[in-house]
């Protein structure tokens, strides 16, 4: 990852869409952590993706954030979450999807869709590694160092 070297777009007006895009998938994501039905993650790495290729000063503020940074390098290096992460967000997962299950008490098939999507999403937090407790990304030097 450390020789991972992406080409800037040096198209001036395909730069500016991509920050764009990049700014609408962190507004998004960030939305997505209230809201279980926004996948947070998906993004998360999709703003990394687009700011890659269009800012560093955005991809090193997104990477280097002092709330979501260490989730996004861990997702991006480990393809791993921390296990408080894991708990925190099947909790807020379940706990919202069953509120709109009661919600929705009269439409069966919006129930049934819910409870599909939540036990899909928590089937793939679950399937991700567990970051190791002792880990710091910050010790690592393709993590923030890099950046």
């Amino acid at each position: 990852m450390q020789n991972f070297k992406p080409k800037k777009n040096r198209n001036p007006y395909l730069r500016f869409l991509m920050v764009l895009g990049g700014i609408l998938s962190v507004t998004l994501g960030v939305i997505g952590i209230a809201l279980p039905i926004l996948p947070t993650t998906p993004f998360f790495l999709l703003a990394a993706f687009l700011f890659v290729r269009s800012s560093t000063r955005l991809y090193r503020w997104l990477l280097t954030h002092r709330i979501f940074g260490s989730y996004i390098r861990n997702y991006i290096h480990n393809r791993s979450i921390s296990k408080g992460v894991k708990i925190f967000t099947l909790g807020l997962l379940w706990a919202t999807i069953l509120l709109s299950v009661y919600l929705t008490n009269h439409i069966p098939w919006v129930q049934i869709l819910l409870i599909l999507i939540a036990l899909g999403v928590s089937i793939h937090i679950i399937s991700l590694n567990t970051t190791p407790k002792e880990y710091d990304d910050r010790n690592d030097p393709n993590s923030v160092n890099q950046y």
